[in-house]
């Protein structure tokens, strides 16, 4: 049975350059970064070289980057590190009803502390409205945080004029760019950011390492107490391998991310465009143009996202009916419903994400599956019957 990925953005596989650079940090070099034996500068030299080149990527410092076990704990750490080092400032926190859970649930977890969360709207798109976030400013405001690009439905927020609200406002400005990363080029002063999120495994580096940038003077409690790593910001032995390995995932992932998109695009563009025609009561979820370049997020209606994740599993095709972490939930998608979409067409919707390694063949064994899928579901749908033969959209 052919086997097609298009689940990309819930992880990618590590490139064969990345693994090869990793390799010998379990083995030959496992020195502890922390001792000054010659076993130990070796691998501290390693550390140094991987945080140089994830600091180049974002235009900023070394000594800027601070080193995690991923996106999750990256979030977790910015929203609560700000809160409780300035607590005695303010206590007011905005973000937006479509952040990943990571963010979400530390806020809801911030609340039950006594802070107060704004939780912006959005349009139909997924986009904040600036005048929203504009008017949302107290003077107890000390941290927004916005992601770069949404995780389910690929909308990228005006980032660079968020950051100029909040650097006018003099509140810092936190970014979750898991998603962002390595598909957009990221100048962490030309748009105005303070403490940005990002993962290696999605962009095809290892799983369990993230890292956090933080801008020089930034006020943020240390999460993880301990030994004095990370400049005793974040205490705990490091991950050398995959330190290394997201150094170099980093390295690749911003070499012309122009021409590397070009292609992305495409192929995402290839995808919506002939489903959209083939697949009557269809709906495009997310910005049509402001969006990431591999994301697609399609609402089918009459249908349950379950099975239909199910039935493209049959004939090998792995995509995700929303964001990876929320799979196994009945709950309908949180982003999806912020975008105004019915419990029910929220229910039937599914995210495409390609890739790298996604090939014209791939796409068009996807678009020569999917119709015949969604016919077939439909056919047992009660819901279905009486619009049979129409060809309109959701």
């Amino acid at each position: 049975m052919k086997k097609v990925y298009m689940d990309y953005a819930a992880t990618t596989p590590v490139k064969k350059e990345v693994l090869d650079e990793m390799m010998p940090y379990y083995t030959t070099h496992f020195g502890n970064p922390s001792s000054i034996h010659s076993f130990g500068r070796e691998t501290r030299k390693a550390v140094d070289q991987a945080r140089d080149r994830i600091a180049k990527t974002l235009g900023t410092k070394s000594d800027e980057i601070f080193f995690t076990g991923g996106g999750t704990e990256s979030d977790n750490w910015a929203i609560k590190g700000v809160a409780y080092a300035l607590k005695n400032k303010g206590n007011h926190i905005i973000t937006t009803k479509v952040e990943h859970h990571a963010v979400l649930h530390t806020c809801q977890h911030l609340e039950k502390e006594g802070f107060e969360v704004t939780y912006l709207e959005v349009d139909e798109y997924g986009l904040i409205n600036l005048e929203d976030l504009k008017k949302a400013i107290k003077d107890e405001t000390i941290l927004i945080t916005i992601m770069y690009a949404n995780n389910e439905i690929g909308t990228v927020q005006p980032i660079k004029e968020i950051g100029k609200i909040a650097k006018d406002n003099k509140i810092i400005f936190h970014s979750d760019a898991v998603q962002a990363y390595g598909s957009f080029p990221i100048n962490v002063d030309e748009l105005g950011l303070d403490l940005v999120s990002i993962s290696a495994h999605k962009i095809y580096g290892p799983k369990g390492i993230g890292a956090l940038y933080a801008r020089r003077g930034t006020k943020i409690f240390p999460m993880i107490h301990g030994g004095a790593q990370e400049r005793r910001r974040r205490a705990g032995t490091e991950n050398i391998a995959g330190i290394v390995g997201f150094g170099k995932a980093a390295e690749l992932a911003n070499e012309n991310i122009e021409a590397h998109n070009k292609k992305i695009i495409t192929l995402r563009d290839q995808l919506i465009n002939t489903l959209m025609e083939k697949i009557p009561y269809s709906k495009l979820n997310g910005h049509p143009t402001k969006r990431l370049p591999g994301n697609a997020n399609i609402s089918f209606e009459f249908i349950e996202g379950e099975a239909l994740l199910l039935s493209l599993d049959m004939v090998g095709i792995a995509g995700s009916s929303g964001s990876a972490c929320t799979s196994g939930s009945l709950d309908p998608s949180h982003v999806l419903m912020a975008i105004g979409l019915s419990h029910e067409i929220a229910h039937g919707s599914l995210r495409l994400t390609v890739g790298d390694f996604t090939t014209t063949e791939e796409v068009d064994y996807v678009i020569e599956q999917l119709p015949k899928i969604v016919d077939r579901l439909r056919q047992m749908s009660p819901l279905y019957e009486g619009v049979k033969g129409g060809n309109n959209n959701v």
